[in-house]
């Protein structure tokens, strides 16, 4: 299997190349490693948006942006479609890296988690990367610091001036967007969970409202995970027939019906705490290669239009 990171480094390349036309900067720090900042002091933007979340998927799976309708009001979603659900969205795509330090905190997603393979995903997928170059998308309110570049390549096992950063706000264009188009993700991360193979989930393909951009952080997380679990619609292609496929929607969950703003304030915005089982889209079609097409779970329009102050 082709590198995840040698595939992301190349379109890395390509939002260095035209960081200008993507309202996107860059520069070095003191270790030599590169930030890309797509959403921090820059505005970034669509383009910006989708060409992150390729490079959050390694290349892998294929984003795209379409203006639909949520009440009365004209929004933007945001579809993605792979045929390598396990090592683009499990592997590469989800938020699994919390890069904390003494004086920086933020989420990292991408390739760069491949290069360590420490998440369960990687022994149920059986991959691990290796390259001398590496990319971490990191969600995050403050800039990238010497020691945060430092723990990935300690972690990845690469020179720092290796690795490249790339920082946005969840209050931004490029987070609203990135975000939205974690619904095929959040739909085979939650089958893996409850015990499918995703080895044997052939396709994914989900899509969901770009959330508007919110004032601050907090806002902008209930909204971003809001538009996922109550507007994400998501179709996966398996293998095997299970038992288990009613259980993968955020409808399915005892907490679902609530907007994620009055779930995180009950918990003290303890993320660790919120249940798991409601990080998931709202609506999933499986259909079982020769077998039968289950649907279950639906969105909430109203709950969405009140979230995003529509």
């Amino acid at each position: 299997m082709e590198s995840l990171n040698r595939m992301a480094i190349e379109l890395v390349d390509e939002a260095l190349d035209y960081a200008e036309e993507l309202n996107i900067g860059g520069y070095d720090l003191e270790n030599e490693s590169t930030v890309l900042d797509f959403g921090l002091e820059f505005e970034g933007g669509i383009e910006a948006g989708l060409l992150l979340t390729e490079i959050q998927t390694a290349g892998m799976a294929t984003p795209s942006y379409e203006l639909g309708e949520l009440g009365d009001a004209s929004l933007p979603y945001v579809e993605l479609s792979t045929d390598q659900p396990a090592l683009s969205l499990l592997c590469s795509q989800k938020a699994g890296w919390e890069l904390t330090t003494a004086d920086f905190e933020g989420l990292g997603s991408g390739p760069a988690r491949a290069l360590v393979a420490e998440e369960e995903e990687f022994r149920r997928v059986g991959y691990t990367d290796a390259f001398d170059l590496t990319a971490l998308a990191v969600e995050t309110a403050d800039d990238p610091t010497v020691a945060a570049a430092d723990q990935v390549a300690e972690l990845a096992e690469v020179e720092p001036s290796s690795v490249f950063l790339l920082a946005y706000r969840t209050a931004s264009i490029v987070g609203s967007i990135t975000n939205a188009a974690r619904a095929a993700e959040l739909a085979t991360f939650r089958l893996a969970e409850l015990g499918y193979d995703p080895l044997d989930i052939v396709s994914a393909t989900g899509r969901a409202p770009v959330a508007p951009v919110a004032g601050d952080e907090r806002t902008a997380i209930a909204r971003t995970n809001d538009a996922i679990a109550y507007g994400g619609r998501t179709h996966l292609t398996v293998r095997e027939d299970a038992d288990i496929f009613d259980s993968v929607p955020s409808t399915a969950a005892a907490d679902h019906g609530r907007p994620f703003g009055a779930v995180f304030d009950d918990l003290d915005w303890e993320f660790a705490e919120v249940p798991s089982d409601l990080f998931a889209p709202a609506a999933v079609t499986i259909d079982v290669v020769g077998g039968p097409t289950y649907v279950h779970g639906e969105t909430d329009e109203d709950l969405l239009v009140d979230s995003f102050g529509l």
